[in-house]
Parts: C-alpha cells; sequence; structure tokens
C-alpha cells in the first residue's frame, strides 16, 4: 500500500477515536450530571406539582397532566419533615402556636328540653259498680286538687241491697253470719270508710262520695251530673305535680358521657337565677333521625309547683374533669377522613399530624393519639400552611409516631444512609453505614416502621434514614431516598 494511502488511514483512524472519545467524554459527562442541575444543585427526585407525592427519578413531561416534572433539590431539606415557611410569611399570615398540655376536660355540656308531666305518678279513678251520677263536686280537667278531694257522688243500687241485708244479719247477733255479710260488701268494692259509717249509723249509704286518692292536675274527666256509669268506668285520670320530667335532647356524640342517676341541675327563664337540682332517671333508647339526639329524661322536684308541664328549660349535664391531653378547638382539621393538626417543628418548619380525638369541652378538644405533651400546635393559619404543605408534597406524621414526653430532652433520632434489602407491611430491612452516635459499625438491620411512612418504596433504594430506640426496638421515624449517582 502506499505510504500516503497508508497515511491517510491512520490519521482517519486517528480522527475517529477521537471523536469516539470525545462522544464517550460528554456521554459520560452527561450521565454523570444527570441529577445536578445547571447550577450545580444536586436533583433528588423529580415530582408534578400537581401529584406532588409521585417521585420520578429521571426528569421529562408529567404523566398526569401537559407539563413538565420540576425538580426536588437536597439542599431543600428534603430529610427533615414537612414544609418550611420563611418566618415573613408566618408572620403575614398571622400563624398562632401553642402547646399541647395536660390539662382537666371539663366533661359538664348543657342540653335544652321542655317540662313534662311525670308519667309514673298517674292515679285513675273507676266506678267498682254500676250506679248513677248524683252529683260532680265543681271539677273540670285543669283543674289542680289536693289529696282526698272530694270527685263525685255516686248511687250505686247494687250496694244499698247488700248494706240493708248486712244490718238485718247484724240485729240476729250470729256472729259467723254477721261476718260473712260484712265480707260480701267488701267484695262488692264498698270503701272500707263506707261500711264503718253503715256500722257506726246502722243506716244503708246508698249514695257513695268519690273522692281523689293523691293530688295533683285533673288531666281528664269523664263524668257529668245525671250519667250512668258502668262497673271498671274511668272517671277521671289525676297527675301527681310534685315532681316533673324534663325531657332533654342530648347530642347523640355526647351520648356516652350519660348515665342514669347522674345529677343535673335546670334553669328556667321563668326564674332568673334559680336552679333546680334532680337527676337522669332514664334514658331512653330512641334516636331521632332528624336531628340526631336523644332524650334523657330528668326527674326534677317541684316544690310549690311552679315547674309547670310545657316550659322551656335548660340543664347541665356531666360528670366531672379528668385529666386529658388537650389542644384548643381551633387547632384540629378535621377533613372527612381523617384528623390532623400542624405540628410547629424548630427551624421555622411545619408537619401535619394525624391525630385522634376525643371528647370536646370549655373551648378544648381531647387528643388520645398521634400527639405527645409538650409538642407545639399552630392554632391560626394551619389552613394555609396545610395548603403549602398538601403542595410540596410533605408527609402527614402517622398514629403512633408522637414521640412521649420526658422531663429531660426529647427522644434523640439517629440517622445513617444506605439501601433497603427487605420491606413488608410494617419493617424495613436496611443495609447501612456506620451510626457513629452510637458506635455501630456498617451493618445491615431490620427497623419497625408504620406502613405509611414507607409506603412507595421498594428494595434496592438508596435512602437515608433517622431513627431512635423505643423499649419495642429500632425504630423508624424519617425516611427519605437519595438520588443515584
Amino acid at each position: 500500500m502506499p505510504l500516503t494511502s497508508r497515511r491517510t488511514l491512520g490519521a482517519a483512524a486517528a480522527a475517529i477515536a477521537l471523536i469516539a472519545g470525545t462522544t464517550g467524554y460528554f456521554v459520560a459527562e452527561y450521565r454523570g450530571d444527570a441529577n445536578n442541575d445547571a447550577g450545580g444543585r444536586r436533583v433528588l427526585y423529580w415530582y408534578d406539582p400537581m401529584v406532588p407525592s409521585q417521585h420520578f427519578e429521571q426528569q421529562g413531561k408529567s404523566p398526569f397532566m401537559d407539563m413538565q416534572l420540576v425538580p426536588r433539590y437536597a439542599d431543600e431539606g428534603e430529610a427533615e419533615p414537612g414544609v418550611r415557611i420563611d418566618p415573613a410569611r408566618t408572620q403575614n399570615l398571622g400563624v398562632r402556636v401553642t402547646t399541647a398540655r395536660m390539662g382537666t376536660l371539663d366533661s359538664r355540656f348543657t342540653a335544652t328540653g321542655t317540662i313534662d308531666f311525670n308519667e309514673r305518678d298517674v292515679a285513675i279513678v273507676q266506678a267498682r259498680a254500676s250506679g248513677f251520677v248524683q252529683k260532680v263536686h265543681g271539677r273540670a280537667p285543669g283543674d289542680v286538687i289536693a289529696a282526698g278531694a272530694p270527685l263525685v257522688d255516686l248511687l250505686v243500687p247494687e250496694w244499698g241491697g247488700a248494706q240493708a241485708e248486712y244490718l238485718a244479719v247484724r240485729r240476729t247477733g250470729d256472729e259467723a253470719l254477721t261476718s260473712a255479710a260484712r265480707q260480701r260488701l267488701t267484695l262488692l268494692g264498698i270503701p272500707p270508710g263506707v261500711i264503718a259509717a253503715v256500722e257506726r249509723t246502722g243506716r244503708q249509704q246508698n249514695v257513695l262520695t268519690v273522692s281523689t286518692p293523691s293530688g295533683g292536675l285533673i288531666k281528664s274527666l269523664g263524668i257529668r251530673s245525671g250519667m250512668s256509669v258502668a262497673a271498671g268506668q274511668t272517671l277521671a285520670e289525676i297527675n301527681g305535680l310534685d315532681t316533673v320530667w324534663l325531657n332533654a335532647a342530648i347530642p347523640e356524640a355526647v351520648a356516652g358521657r350519660l348515665a342514669v342517676g347522674q345529677p343535673a341541675n335546670a334553669t328556667l327563664s321563668a326564674y332568673p337565677g334559680a336552679g333546680f337540682p334532680g337527676r337522669i332517671a332514664a334514658i331512653l333508647p330512641t334516636v331521632a333521625g332528624e336531628s340526631r339526639t336523644l332524650t334523657a329524661r330528668i326527674e326534677l322536684a317541684n316544690p310549690g309547683g311552679r315547674l309547670r308541664p310545657g316550659m322551656f328549660a335548660e340543664v347541665a349535664l356531666g360528670g366531672s374533669g379528668r385529666a386529658a391531653l388537650l389542644v384548643p378547638d381551633e387547632a384540629v382539621i378535621r377533613t372527612g377522613t381523617r384528623v390532623i393538626v400542624m405540628l410547629a417543628l424548630p427551624g421555622g418548619r411545619y408537619q401535619p399530624a394525624e391525630v385522634r380525638t376525643g371528647a370536646t369541652g370549655n373551648g378544648q378538644t381531647e387528643i388520645l393519639e398521634g400527639l405527645a405533651e409538650g409538642e407545639r400546635v399552630v392554632t391560626s393559619g394551619q389552613f394555609l400552611i396545610d395548603s403549602e404543605a398538601s403542595l410540596t408534597g410533605a408527609q402527614v406524621r402517622s398514629l403512633g409516631l408522637a414521640k412521649p414526653a420526658t422531663a429531660g430532652s426529647p427522644q434523640e433520632l439517629f440517622e445513617a444512609d444506605g439501601a433497603i434489602t427487605a420491606i413488608d407491611a410494617r419493617s424495613v430491612t436496611v443495609s447501612h453505614g456506620p451510626v457513629p452516635a452510637l458506635k455501630w459499625p456498617a451493618m445491615t438491620m431490620r427497623f419497625l416502621a408504620e406502613p405509611a411512612l414507607i409506603r412507595g418504596y421498594k428494595r434496592g433504594d438508596r435512602v437515608r434514614i433517622a431513627f431512635d430506640q423505643p423499649s419495642a426496638g429500632p425504630t423508624l421515624r424519617r425516611i427519605a431516598r437519595i438520588a443515584q449517582r
């Protein structure tokens, strides 16, 4: 081959090698900087601002809508929980913060109701034999009468004949016959007082004055002068007024605080400043479908008959106070599917935390789970902070992850980087590096974790973890992906 041709081929080969090397260099450089932006900031992942919980390892267009994915940078504090908001913005939002504290939850509450008759204090007056109404003693429905007051005079012919027979037998002096005749009067229903009057006077008592067995209000009166009545016919119904019922409408949500026998105190606008003590006599078993209330039947003493059926009253119910972890009512956000509070963390960060609430009273809400004493919660402006946290994909702290309050400093968290080697519903195994604070070498260890915290992670993910060591064992508190290099 001519020398010139050999030189030409050598130059071409060198050029190709140079181009290939250069291309390889640029490819390598591009791949090495795939997770860095033009300013050299390290990108943890890309996400769609409208679906911030979904993370992507490469940039590109969102699969959810027609927009480019947005990078999340490592220097934005991904390893820290929640979202950071500039102090100037929080001041403009009027954010107020308070501390969850142990206190006394006042379980008392007020309800409204109406006064009604005590239906257990009812007397029914009936005719014991057929007869005729001779006189009605000026009574009418609605009258209030005393016990023993005359109600009606009845002429009972059947009783007249039996009394005449008894008097005739009595005059014979035969004690056995006299006792039998007297027993017959009793069986006919003649009151003992009438029999005694027959024996005392020696004359028949054909007209019987029927009196009320107890005092109270005449609710019904079914007799008029000249009427004939049959045996067992109801003459009058009388309701006592010494005690009355207050039928209070109790919201379904607080029904669990009530029990039969609990004390109560009623107040009425008719008697300002006066209280009427009583007790819960019964809690009716049905709930009103429209108002979602049940009825508590409260028995009240009625001295002087001042409490009149139909009056409107307020009643204070509930037991004594009890110790509970409390936050102000306005700190609680109810989303419909769960209940959260907004935690105020050091460094101007905020994180939503799921909680389980209990009773409420006097502007305070009881926290049963999800919050520890001493943690700070937002009471004003939390809805705007919650919106910001949702847009940035801040993770909600799950139930059971609240750190317990201690007399000293809060429980320390330890951090490490590693790779997930196994994962299940409630634990994750991580092959991590050394933990100098604990003098641990690099090792593979299983950590307990709440399902919501590790949801979306998989075997092989490189992660930065933060954990503590409660009595149950090493427990994961935070986890974040580390971008692959």
